[in-house]
């Protein structure tokens, strides 16, 4: 045993003193490059045989020799501050989530608290409490039981029975129309003859002054689509057009302020709240669920609309407005019937009437989101540029519109005025142009659109070249700002000569003077 000591001692000691000399020769390494007064013994000893250029280059090396130490010296003193900033972000990372659970933790507790207390407050006022129990029902199947001391609810044909009302404002409104007495429309009018009378309303009841290609545009867009975009600078007009056009037919229009925080389709149509199993009805939807019983123009007005994304809130309307049968427009309101719901509620589901039109303003600038392709497609924009020149017009009194007279006015004009077979022959020959050259194609969509909003744009007053000029502006052109124009500027000077070339050369200024406009901008 004291053989194996004595020899486990010996072999310590022995690595001990390795790792010592490594130590003491990376010490004595470190003495020796700092050992100044060794370098200006040796730089004495050979300075006095030294010639002018020995000099120089010898103060040039001491300078690269003190540079070279200076920069490790910086590159050691960065490195540590990185790791020190590292670890000192690790630490507080940590801190972090550690907060965040200790946040979390007490979050469900509040929550749990929170629910208790609720369920004790709707106990008390007799409103039912979800819950998760059931009870066996005539037939067998599991019915709900909704909270202590409230009978169970049954359920018939699929429908709640209950004596609850979760649609206050809609009940409302079936209250309203069961003696409601419709007024007398007025049946002889023309769509031109709206287009003068609302200018002259405007002007001489609401001191509003719009040119009458604007109001011929608003009312053939009517007749394209079921949503219109006005956009353009602000005073333009854009909130007032649908105001004042809502007056003008006796028939208010219903106006929705946009907000930023709007990010689905409750903030447009409400929700059901399952505290007090009320649905929290708005504006919007009761103007919708109204519009089934009459016979009016409905306007639905979505103010500053692109102040949020368009596609979060109003995603589901754009999809069920595109659907080719309009039987099959219908909103999902709530996902069951209850017995005592709105009469034209039918199984939670919301039909769209056809008398109903959303109006959207938009202003481009760093406060709201860009428009995008999706909705542009499906809407007719309309550009108001311009503020309104006062001028003198009669006074006009408002009318009372019927929705049938002014769909049957739109179908005639149709029949009367469709584009012609030269035009539509030079549209083809202008997409086969714009195809090959800027891989851009107009789309079934758009060519219907241009086939219904042309003809009412020439019953209302206007030329049919216009129509076509302002819906291949506003709907096929504007798409190449998605494109790298800079490389492209050629094209569009092609494509303006092509223009001219095929339809006049002082016709389609609108287009024009658009593509004009976006070889000046990039």
């Amino acid at each position: 045993m004291n053989e194996f000591l004595k020899w486990f001692f010996v072999f310590i000691s022995e690595m001990l003193k390795g790792f010592g000399m490594i130590f003491s020769g990376i010490g004595k390494g470190i003495v020796q490059i700092f050992n100044i007064k060794n370098y200006i013994d040796i730089f004495k000893a050979h300075s006095p045989d030294f010639t002018v250029l020995s000099w120089i280059l010898a103060i040039l090396s001491i300078i690269i020799v003190i540079a070279v130490y200076v920069l490790i010296g910086f590159i050691i003193v960065l490195l540590i501050r990185k790791y020190v900033r590292f670890r000192h972000s690790l630490v507080s990372n940590e801190d972090l989530l550690e907060e965040i659970s200790n946040l979390q933790r007490q979050v469900l507790k509040m929550t749990k608290e929170k629910d208790e207390i609720m369920a004790m407050k709707v106990a008390q006022m007799g409103l039912p409490v979800s819950g998760a129990l059931s009870y066996a029902g005539a037939d067998g199947t599991a019915v709900p039981y909704q909270g202590e001391g409230e009978a169970p609810q049954a359920v018939e044909d699929g429908i709640v029975q209950t004596a609850d009302r979760r649609f206050s404002r809609l009940l409302e409104v079936d209250s309203f129309y069961r003696n409601y007495t419709p007024p007398e429309y007025d049946n002889s009018i023309t769509l031109e003859g709206i287009c003068e009378a609302y200018r002259n309303f405007a002007c001489s009841k609401m001191h509003l002054y719009y040119d009458i290609k604007t109001i011929r545009l608003f009312i053939a867009g009517m007749a394209s689509t079921k949503l219109i975009i006005l956009q353009g600078i602000s005073g333009t007009g854009k909130t007032s057009l649908p105001y004042s056009f809502g007056k003008f037919l006796q028939n208010d229009t219903t106006i929705a302020s946009v907000q930023p925080s709007w990010r689905d389709r409750t903030e447009l149509f409400g929700y059901f709240n399952e505290f007090t199993k009320n649905f929290n009805e708005t504006e919007v939807l009761k103007r919708i669920y109204a519009s089934g019983y009459n016979n009016d123009v409905n306007l639905i007005l979505l103010d500053e609309m692109n102040i949020a994304r368009i596609e979060y809130y109003f995603a589901e309307m754009l999809s069920i407005l595109e659907m080719p049968n309009a039987d099959e427009w219908e909103l999902d309101i709530v996902p069951n019937a209850w017995s005592t719901d709105p009469v034209k509620l039918d199984k939670g589901k919301l039909r769209i009437p056809q008398n109903v039109w959303y109006i959207g303003t938009a202003n481009n600038d760093d406060s709201t989101y860009a428009i995008s392709d999706k909705v542009y497609d499906r809407a007719q924009p309309i550009n108001l540029d311009a503020k309104g020149i006062a001028f003198e017009a009669p006074v006009q009194e408002p009318i009372n519109l019927g929705y049938d007279h002014l769909q049957a006015m739109f179908d005639e004009a149709f029949e009367k005025y469709p584009i012609s077979q030269d035009n539509l022959r030079k549209i083809q020959q202008l997409d086969l142009w714009v195809i090959e050259k800027l891989r851009v194609a107009f789309g079934n969509r758009i060519l219907k659109q241009m086939g219904l909003f042309v003809p009412v744009y020439v019953a209302c007053g206007g030329d049919e070249l216009d129509g076509i000029d302002y819906v291949l502006a506003t709907k096929i052109f504007r798409k190449f700002e998605s494109l790298n124009l800079a490389m492209l500027r050629e094209e569009l000077r092609e494509l303006v000569v092509y223009i001219h070339k095929s339809f006049g050369k002082n016709k389609m200024n609108e287009s024009v003077a658009y593509l004009e406009r976006l070889q000046k901008l990039f």
